[in-house]
């Protein structure tokens, strides 16, 4: 494919992206206040579908969007990391989310819901270090 069609594809991608979570963000109830980030979306649904949860799945599923895009343009061979297990982008990726997982796990665990921020901070660090050895 030449470059231009890959730029076509970029900002298609963007686009849509984009308009979803706009979507988003427009179907987030509002009070009198402002908007209530953390009111259900769904009233009486059997999931608590709040904005948060709405864009942990919209982050996830923009990612699973953008490995596709960069599986098909820059294609990889497996490699062996400290792990010693040949792993590709996609395998990173989901050894990303499980760990992630386990650490937002660990930290309600122990330190409980307050500054539930600081164990993203700490998969970030964890992400990093995963796609740079394993």
């Amino acid at each position: 494919m030449t470059a231009s069609r890959w730029t076509t594809i970029y900002l298609v991608t963007f686009v849509v992206m984009a308009a979803i979570l706009a979507a988003l963000i427009a179907a987030t109830p509002r009070t009198e206040d402002g908007i209530d980030w953390l009111a259900p979306m769904i009233r009486g649904g059997w999931m608590a579908w709040t904005f948060p949860v709405a864009l942990f799945f919209y982050c996830i599923a923009c990612l699973l969007i953008l490995f596709t895009i960069l599986a098909i343009r820059f294609p990889e061979t497996p490699r062996r990391g400290i792990l010693q297990i040949e792993t590709t982008r996609g395998d990173r990726l989901f050894i990303t989310l499980l760990g992630s997982a386990f650490i937002h796990l660990a930290w309600l665990f122990f330190a409980g819901p307050d500054m539930l921020w600081a164990a993203s901070i700490l998969c970030l660090g964890y992400a990093a270090a995963v796609f740079r050895w394993v």
